[in-house]
């Protein structure tokens, strides 16, 4: 069932945002006056095709869910009538052939912005950013920090959640920043500036969940009682029944202490009835709880009380999902760089296979983590193709600026001799992509 739902949230998201990237070709091709022959969802055998339009352009899904494209009118690829020729990709201008590329990617970070404005304006939760046992003689000690102390920033920059601080550490580590100043607010509400140096800290540290352990703190866990927040719709909670502000008092006649108790002890159990006693309007009652299981994990789709949400409405939203929109690519554009230069291992390069994990997870998560997912995903497809490779949108651009450059295209020889490289360049990206993935799940 793990393998089926992680397979079809992956042709969700794949589905979803190849539309996105094609359709910004299409869209754009078709207001400046080129003829549209087909547009595939997929590659291969198609498995669904329509015919619409007075151009009568094909509209299909293919078998192969690892792309698509935009077939034009164009003389390289048959002949064309001579009525038709104003009509034909390859007679267009520079700029409008420039304009049909960049739409692609162009489209996919508008689809970022939109998904991370909706995200907003649901709401993002997470754990305040409370700083709890401090190890002795750490980077962390030695800056001052004190358990209970509360971070507001990161260099200046808000973050009060601890994704969020994470987030922002790492994008300033990636900005090759010699040190982090965290802005702190202590338990009688006044703010001090903590500096702490990072230079022997990587972004593999980070990104091999060590963040904590390198700097010296871990996040606040209080004994908070199990007691329910909010509630994901069709998780396994809302399934079992739960509502808002129940307690939690055993689990197969266990006693529970805390939340946290009670969250480890669903983590440790995927799958299995959990007969549980809960207390609500002061009465207590008997239910049967099954976690969903999540990459092993159980999972009731709830959140603590204890969490800070930040939602807005729409125009602030919409302004965040911009501004992180722009944060999320320059810090993908950043990862590549320090890939290409050996700063950062290549084994955080992930294929098909993690990205259909991670999209049956952040479905199971709740919309907020699905958007998020589907956000991020986008932007990695925008600036991926980008990339002056041959194939990919941004080789044809760099063709193109090298076509007004020197005032003439490049030769069809040339042309092809950078196609069959940039084939090879990508069958080798892929390739070690995939190789990842097989030895994260062996």
């Amino acid at each position: 069932m793990l393998i089926i739902q992680a397979l079809l949230a992956f042709i969700v998201v794949i589905g979803i945002l190849v539309t996105v990237h094609e359709f910004g070709h299409y869209w754009v091709a078709r207001r400046l006056g080129v003829k549209i022959l087909k547009f595939s969802i997929g590659f291969g055998r198609p498995l669904w095709s329509r015919r619409f339009g007075k151009d009568n352009t094909e509209f299909a899904i293919a078998a192969i869910p690892l792309g698509g494209y935009v077939k034009m009118l164009d003389e390289r690829e048959g002949e064309v009538a001579a009525e038709e020729l104003h009509r034909a990709f390859n007679q267009q201008s520079l700029k409008v052939r420039s304009a049909i590329v960049f739409a692609g990617p162009l489209f996919n970070f508008l689809f970022a912005i939109f998904a991370y404005t909706m995200m907003y304006m649901v709401g993002v939760s997470g754990m305040k950013a409370i700083v709890g046992e401090v190890t002795p003689e750490s980077l962390a000690e030695q800056a001052g920090f004190i358990s209970g102390y509360q971070i507001v920033a990161v260099n200046e920059q808000s973050a009060t959640r601890w994704d969020s601080v994470m987030e922002t550490s790492l994008k300033e580590l990636l900005d090759n920043k010699q040190e982090l100043v965290y802005s702190i607010q202590d338990q009688n509400n006044r703010h001090y500036d903590l500096r702490i140096s990072v230079d022997n800290i990587s972004i593999d540290d980070i990104a091999q969940g060590q963040f904590f352990e390198k700097i010296g703190f871990q996040p606040y866990r209080p004994p908070w009682p199990a007691i329910i927040g909010e509630i994901m719709p069709n998780s396994a909670a809302e399934k079992a029944g739960l509502q808002y502000g129940d307690k939690i008092i055993s689990m197969d006649n266990q006693p529970v202490k805390d939340w946290h108790s009670w969250a480890k002890y669903i983590t440790e159990n995927p799958d299995k009835n959990l007969s549980t006693i809960i207390e609500r309007n002061q009465q207590q009652l008997e239910l049967i709880l099954k976690p969903d299981n999540i990459n092993g994990k159980g999972r009731m789709g709830v959140y603590a009380p204890y969490y800070v949400t930040e939602s807005y409405s729409l125009w602030p939203a919409f302004i965040h999902g911009i501004n992180k929109t722009w944060d999320m690519s320059v810090l993908t554009l950043n990862l590549m760089a320090k890939m290409l230069t050996l700063q950062v291992s290549y084994e955080h390069i992930s294929g098909p296979i993690s990205i259909a994990q991670y999209a049956g997870q952040s479905a199971q998560l709740g919309f907020n983590v699905f958007l998020s997912f589907l956000a991020i995903v986008s932007i990695s497809l925008g600036v991926i193709n980008l990339l002056p490779i041959p194939l990919l949108d941004g080789g044809h651009l760099f063709l193109y600026f090298i076509e007004l450059i020197k005032g003439s295209p490049v030769t069809e020889t040339t042309e092809m001799l950078l196609q069959q490289i940039g084939l090879v360049l990508l069958l080798s990206l892929m390739g070690l992509a995939i190789f990842n993935d097989l030895q994260r799940i062996l």
